[in-house]
């Protein structure tokens, strides 16, 4: 009989309570141990992707934990992605290709027909694995949620996979949330939870000692650890927008970026390593402010709804300020949605971004845009034509794109050109994500616009794992994780 792999699921008290960065640094710290580490999320959402190695998209927080483990992402660490369109509406990711879009109501009700292929992802990494590290989504008491769950508790009753509770500090009320996680759930998924932990904690942690106790009183669950902090972990890319910072570097920065916080924003990590130049202030301008007129550059970022956010966009004034800033001499660059944005037209006939029509664009590139149906998901290398720089990113997007501007293209992909380049130069727009990762091209971009690069983009977020590996082994009891982990083998086994 083949001995079932280890597996820890890590769920949380709520979203944004840091299970996608707990993770990470638990599969850095088991596979610096000499484990194979396999992470997993059955359903995430998100509007920041990444491309796997086989083709599809995934969440970026489990193409980030497929790095801390050392090994290719994968469509199977991630078989179900949701990424919002609407306030009630998602496209629906399954193993990496898109099968549509459906209703917040509609989801519910079909979700479940989801589960036999998150069991089917669920051993396919198993098998290579020495350990799986499930995350979970939001959290197990939305009991509203709780048919046909495969997030959570679904999850971890069907594949048979102990639970360990975070609980998140910095919002406070963390005991009530946890105490309260155990009142709502049925005695058999009460059971499943093996321990708690509270993460994110700021001051003496010798305060919390009585805390833990009466979690541990009232729950039965023991603690595992109480984790402190990190500044380092805000270098590793964020999934959540409301991750983002308002600005940075201000009293070191010669060269404002200011960026438009799109409602449906996405792939919003491109910007990262901008952030960190100590050159660079970058600025996320929020709904209702104006972009600051001192701004040297303007990129508008990707987004799951272009035609909606380029709405949304007018609604703030910010086409305004963009037209402004062009006539000011200052330089726009478009981030897929943000380069449709830039035309002169963006069609939908189809009703694939929302309701059939033709809506005018910002008038900024004389391209054109034509909404279609079939997604284009793909790894990209190529040359960024301004600098002669090697670059290297990936595509996610709806539409094509052409026009007069496309004979300047951005970049060269393969002999294929991508993007659109005014005659002056000054606005640019690229369907092409991760091209700031590249340290000999952002080093190049920057130059052109004054700024000396000092990062090395790479290497910190290589620095950020182990140092986020190093804080957990020191403040988590990892040993009893691993036993708790390899608990199912002989769960499964009596069974």
């Amino acid at each position: 009989m083949i001995r079932p792999t280890p597996a820890l699921m890590i769920q949380a008290t709520g979203s944004n309570a840091g299970k996608s960065t707990l993770v990470a640094g638990l599969a850095r710290a088991l596979v610096r141990r000499g484990l194979k580490v396999a992470p997993f999320k059955p359903q995430n959402m998100s509007n920041n992707a990444a491309i796997a190695v086989d083709g599809g998209e995934i969440g970026r927080a489990q193409a980030v934990q497929a790095r801390a483990a050392r090994i290719p992402p994968s469509v199977h660490m991630n078989p179900v992605l949701l990424k919002p369109e609407t306030d009630t509406g998602a496209q629906v990711i399954l193993r990496g290709q898109r099968i549509g879009t459906l209703r917040a109501q509609n989801y519910l009700e079909k979700k479940a027909e989801l589960l036999p292929a998150v069991l089917e992802s669920f051993p396919h990494l198993a098998l290579a694995a020495d350990i799986v590290l499930v995350e979970g989504a939001g959290s197990p008491a939305e009991i509203n949620l709780r048919a046909g769950d495969i997030a959570n508790m679904g999850f971890a009753t069907a594949a048979d996979v102990p639970v360990v509770l975070a609980g998140d500090i910095d919002r406070g009320g963390v005991i009530a949330s946890l105490v309260g996680t155990h009142a709502v759930l049925p005695p058999d998924e009460r059971a499943r939870i093996q321990g708690f932990l509270i993460n994110k904690f700021r001051g003496d942690a010798g305060l919390l000692g009585s805390g833990l106790a009466t979690v541990t009183q009232m729950t039965g669950w023991p603690s595992l650890g109480v984790v402190p902090w990190l500044p380092q972990a805000a270098w590793l890319p964020a999934e959540d927008a409301l991750d983002l910072d308002r600005s940075g570097n201000a009293s070191s920065a010669t060269r404002i970026i200011a960026v438009p916080m799109l409602s449906r924003i996405a792939n919003f990590d491109d910007l990262d390593p901008l952030g960190m130049e100590p050159g660079v202030q970058l600025i996320f301008v929020r709904p209702g402010e104006p972009i600051p007129a001192d701004a040297g550059v303007i990129i508008l970022p990707g987004t799951k709804s272009t035609i909606g956010d380029l709405a949304f966009l007018r609604a703030q004034g910010w086409d305004i300020d963009i037209a402004a800033h062009v006539r000011r001499g200052g330089h726009v660059l478009g981030l897929c949605g943000g380069y449709q944005m830039l035309g002169r037209t963006i069609a939908d006939p189809g009703g694939v971004d929302g309701p059939a029509g033709t809506v005018e664009g910002l008038g900024l590139l004389d391209v054109t845009t034509t909404m279609h149906g079939d997604k284009s998901t793909t790894l990209v290398s190529g040359i960024h034509c301004a600098t002669n720089t090697p670059i290297e990113g990936y595509e996610i997007h709806l539409g094509r794109t052409e026009g007069g501007d496309c004979a300047r293209p951005v970049l060269m992909l393969d002999g294929r050109p991508d993007g659109a380049s005014s005659r002056d130069g000054r606005v640019q727009g690229t369907y092409v994500h991760g091209l700031f990762t590249g340290d000999t091209f952002r080093r190049a971009w920057l130059k052109n616009l004054g700024v000396a690069s000092s990062v090395a983009y790479e290497t910190r977020i290589e620095s950020a794992l182990d140092a986020l590996a190093d804080h957990l082994e020191v403040h988590l009891d990892v040993d009893q994780l691993l036993a708790i982990a390899r608990s199912r083998q002989a769960s499964i086994s009596a069974a």
